[in-house]
């Protein structure tokens, strides 16, 4: 019999809905009927979502500041929160969680207005504008790398760390193998954004290293669609051994069998790398809100499990010398992948389905973090 309902809602890209994701798996074994509310976006990450249903919320971003287009996004909000509403009331959840993205505004504002208990995660160092815009509406705030103390919703922050999917749990279970001189397999991926910088300088940067560590290469290299195409042929060129595409399913696999991953350091990035422990060059996205990539892969850096490097600094003269220097020091990358194993969090979304359930059965965060305590 279900505990009850439970809706999700998370904006449409990766690094909202695989957190979400990650959490529906783990409120679905433990008897909670989940439903996920999001925008068109979340189509292609959607089809393995835990969800009974996935329910089309209207929203919109402020990013113009002409006030026509401010008109319109206000107006599409409050269909949104209409629409949200008249959800709240068919299926009548215990508590609404978000993740993040503007998509999570009228289902996070709808409960608070009906008195439906709510909270959000934010996965980032750095609390992104639709979580701190609903962050004095909702009962708790759960945090991958916000800080606990020192914060202006200090007192209802939870450290949780980041949720991982099953896939990244099963893919921790596969110990780092390093390659003293055989083949190298180097992931390279950038996510929904930021992927069209690798697409240049990747290639560049294999074609400067000496032919028997190209030799050794085996890449596998995240790139926007327009991109594929150009960048196999520069691998082809080169003869090396690529896969390239705009989007891989089996991500958490990829990782566990990478030597070396660079890559950005979004927040689900970052725990995931950390959670199966390997070794990471970090590019933060140099456009990234509030500079919040750079403050999520500080904690991997200072563990010693990856490296920080700003695009700027990169050229592909640069980062053929951090590949090719890696790739002939595997206890160096060995040592990396132990460090960041050990700054991963493999229980957050335990921890976070804790939270959840406390928040739907009327429990303080007071008396959550009491409950916490050994």
């Amino acid at each position: 019999m279900s505990k009850g309902v439970v809706l999700l809602s998370a904006g449409g890209t990766g690094g909202h809905l695989f957190p979400a994701e990650a959490l529906a798996h783990e409120l679905a074994a433990r008897g909670w009927e989940v439903h996920l509310a999001t925008d068109a976006r979340a189509n292609r990450f959607a089809g393995h979502f835990p969800a009974k249903a996935v329910h089309p919320i209207a929203s919109a971003t402020f990013g113009s500041k002409n006030p026509i287009a401010l008109m319109r996004s206000f107006w599409t909000i409050w269909k949104g929160v209409r629409q949200a509403t008249a959800l709240l009331a068919k299926i009548k959840p215990a508590v609404v969680v978000g993740f993040g993205g503007y998509p999570t505004l009228p289902p996070l504002y709808a409960a608070s207005r009906r008195g439906v208990p709510a909270m959000v995660h934010e996965q980032n160092a750095v609390m992104g504008r639709a979580n701190k815009a609903l962050a004095a509406r909702v009962s708790a705030i759960a945090g991958g790398f916000l800080p606990e103390t020192g914060g202006t919703f200090s007192s209802k922050t939870v450290v949780t760390g980041n949720p991982v999917r099953p896939a990244v749990l099963e893919a921790a279970l596969i110990p780092y193998a390093p390659s003293a001189d055989g083949e190298f397999n180097f992931l390279v991926f950038g996510g929904s954004q930021g992927a069209q910088y690798f697409s240049d300088a990747i290639p560049a940067a294999i074609g400067l290293l000496s032919p028997d560590l190209r030799g050794r290469l085996k890449i596998t290299q995240q790139a926007r669609p327009e991109d594929v195409d150009k960048v196999n042929a520069a691998y082809a060129k080169l003869g090396i051994a690529a896969d390239v595409s705009p989007f891989f399913q089996d991500m958490a696999q990829r990782i566990a069998a990478a030597h070396l991953v660079m890559s950005r350091s979004g927040a689900s990035t970052v725990s995931e790398i950390a959670v199966i422990g390997r070794p990471a060059l970090l590019v933060p996205y140099p456009h990234a809100l509030d500079h919040d990539q750079a403050a999520n892969a500080a904690a991997l850096e200072a563990a010693g499990g990856g490296e920080v490097h700003p695009q700027a600094s990169l050229s592909p003269q640069k980062i053929a010398d951090l590949l090719g220097g890696l790739m002939q020091q595997p206890d160096r990358l060995a040592a990396m992948a132990s460090a960041a194993r050990s700054v991963g969090k493999p229980q957050a979304t335990q921890l976070l389905a804790d939270l959840a359930e406390a928040i739907a059965s009327g429990k303080t965060i007071t008396e959550f973090k009491e409950g916490m305590r050994p």
